[in-house]
């Protein structure tokens, strides 16, 4: 998982030759297998934290060929190459993220493995070197059983110029990530046009000379000062000291551009999802987005305010209104005027009190609770419910005409369950802000830890993920990475995921949390150390221990015990005669 301390963008390593690199340096073949784990049960591959996927190459074949048909070969090849170069971007930050410690040579040959673990080829690096601060580097490579050339072959023949456009892609991606600056693959020879096996050479941009026809293929600049392998898919953040919205799932897509398209407008929101996804965060984030952004932004949990206090919370109260009301001060909808009320768990309120909310949204006027006269008030009401409130409704706990009053444009937040895709990224926000926030910095989570999480349910959804990773932070030591006894304590875990083992098969991928060797039955031991013992004589050696360590004190030797003073002293009076 991602190490705070490497959340930057990445940056070049110095210098590196293949030749003078240890075959045990890490990342290992097998380090990078253990990072890929499959979840059957809920569909989905991960690759560390990026979702992949398992396709027929047929299938792949057959996408090729209708993209060429369509759109030609010039326009398929940049097609292909583009979606391989941000695919070995990805692979660069993931590697530079979770070994950031690791040899630079090493990191370099992690792609070639990385490239043959995803199934498109087999990489056999012949040699490659480097170094950043010249600007230089020079690779050379073999690709055996290239899928992309078996693809072409089948359906086209043999070609006139190489076609392994993605996996040239994926290299260009993948080194150029790393190095900072573009390097530039191509085949010098391709399976696809009748050789044995496909050969590639890769130099920087300004070493070929002639790279303006690559660079065209991807639409990107030959400077990569900066790259920035894994654009930031955190499409909404809030304004101010509020956490921000983060997620790039399609669920979460869906509900952030249903917030897009209303903020703008002044009408009524319902924002419905469990306890713990968001809703005040979103809720705040329209605000932001609308033209009310200026304006205060005022929240009411219904569930906190008892029946009897809510009509005073909401509108205010005059001076004199009952005992003990010795001031006028104004309600929500006063404070809130020119902004926005959001009203957290809307079914919590009495129907008298819905009654009375009901007439201020249609009236656009309140009345203070003792008050003789009305005030008019401009507030964006913003609602939000954990249940369904159609149901609600039916079962006559929820005013129909209220209901509808509310529900103008109903936005659902999905739970986190069913927006994975996004728990790598919250892990990192939350990761980064506790590390901050505690003046720590670990080396960020176990790979097992990471697995679990991916595949937890979350019944606390957002908020639950946000405690974990905050008590994680708490209970590693410094330096250390979060590993799932940090994480977990009385929480069900979801069952061992598959990964991929030496032999390429499918294995139970999680090695078991550590824990001490099984202890042979108590009675057996207890039996092996005095066979004549007895419970009665057992107690009366513990008190007596205890005691001892405490130096005759009563309490701290209860609290080794487990007891109450009163407990021990109890016992120990039983046995003074053999203490005696």
């Amino acid at each position: 998982m991602t190490n705070p301390r490497s959340a930057q963008p990445v940056t070049a390593p110095p210098r590196g030759d293949s030749r003078q690199l240890s075959v045990s340096s890490s990342p290992t073949p097998a380090e990078l297998t253990d990072c890929l784990f499959f979840c059957p049960e809920d569909g989905r591959i991960w690759l560390n934290d990026q979702r992949m996927l398992l396709l027929h190459s047929s299938s792949f074949g057959a996408l090729r060929s209708e993209v060429i048909a369509r759109l030609g070969l010039e326009q398929a090849r940049g097609l292909f190459t583009r979606t391989g170069y941000a695919s070995g971007l990805r692979d660069a930050r993931l590697i530079r993220e979770r070994w950031p410690q690791a040899d630079a040579a090493a990191v370099f040959r992690a792609g070639t493995h990385l490239h043959t673990l995803e199934g498109m080829t087999k990489v056999e690096p012949l040699y490659f070197k480097f170094d950043a601060e010249s600007g230089f580097y020079e690779g050379e490579f073999l690709w055996h059983h290239c899928c992309e050339a078996d693809e072409h072959l089948a359906v086209h023949g043999v070609a006139q110029d190489p076609v392994c456009w993605t996996e040239t892609g994926y290299a260009m991606g993948f080194v150029s990530g790393l190095f900072g600056q573009m390097v530039i693959f191509r085949e010098v020879q391709c399976r696809g046009m009748g050789h044995a096996s496909c050969r590639v050479v890769g130099k920087t941009a300004a070493q070929w000379n002639d790279a303006g026809q690559d660079l065209s293929y991807l639409n990107v600049s030959s400077s990569l000062s900066h790259p920035d392998p894994a654009p930031a898919p955190v499409p909404h953040a809030a304004v101010g000291p509020h956490p921000p919205l983060i997620g790039a799932s399609a669920a979460f897509n869906a509900a952030t551009q249903a917030l897009q398209r209303v903020a703008k407008t002044p009408a009524s929101v319902l924002i419905s999802g469990e306890s713990g996804v968001g809703k005040e965060l979103f809720a705040r984030q329209l605000h932001q987005l609308s033209q009310r952004r200026n304006g205060p932004f005022v929240a009411l949990n219904c569930a906190a305010i008892p029946d009897n206090l809510i009509e005073a919370e909401l509108f205010g109260v005059e001076r004199g209104a009952y005992t003990g009301a010795t001031h006028s001060r104004p309600g929500r909808f006063e404070r809130a005027a020119g902004g926005t009320l959001f009203l957290d768990e809307i079914t919590c309120l009495s129907l008298a009190g819905q009654s009375k909310l009901l007439r201020a949204l249609q009236e656009r006027e309140i009345e203070r609770v003792g008050g003789v006269h009305g005030i008019r008030v401009d507030v964006r009401v913003v609602a939000a419910t954990n249940i369904d409130l159609r149901k609600a409704v039916a079962d006559g706990s929820f005013r129909e005409d209220l209901f509808y009053r509310l529900n103008v444009y109903p936005i659902a937040l999905p739970p986190l369950r069913e927006r994975r895709d996004d728990i790598a990224l919250l892990i990192d926000a939350f990761l980064t802000r506790f590390c901050r926030d505690y003046e720590r910095t670990p080396a960020g989570l176990t790979m097992r830890a990471l697995k679990v999480l991916l595949r937890y349910d979350f019944p606390g959804n957002v908020r639950e993920l946000q405690n974990l990773i905050e008590r994680g932070l708490i209970a590693s030591d410094e330096g250390q990475p979060i590993d799932l006894v940090h994480l977990f304590r009385n929480e069900p875990l979801p069952g061992d995921p598959y990964g991929v083992d030496d032999h390429g098969s499918l294995s139970n991928s999680m090695p078991p949390a550590p824990t001490a060797a099984a202890a042979p039955p108590l009675l057996e031991t207890l039996g092996q150390l005095d066979p004549a013992f007895t419970l009665h004589g057992l107690e009366s050696r513990l008190i007596n221990e205890a005691l001892q360590r405490s130096a005759g004190n009563l309490a701290a030797a209860a609290r080794q015990l487990g007891l109450s003073r009163a407990q021990f002293a109890y016992r120990l009076k039983k046995h003074q005669p053999a203490a005696d």
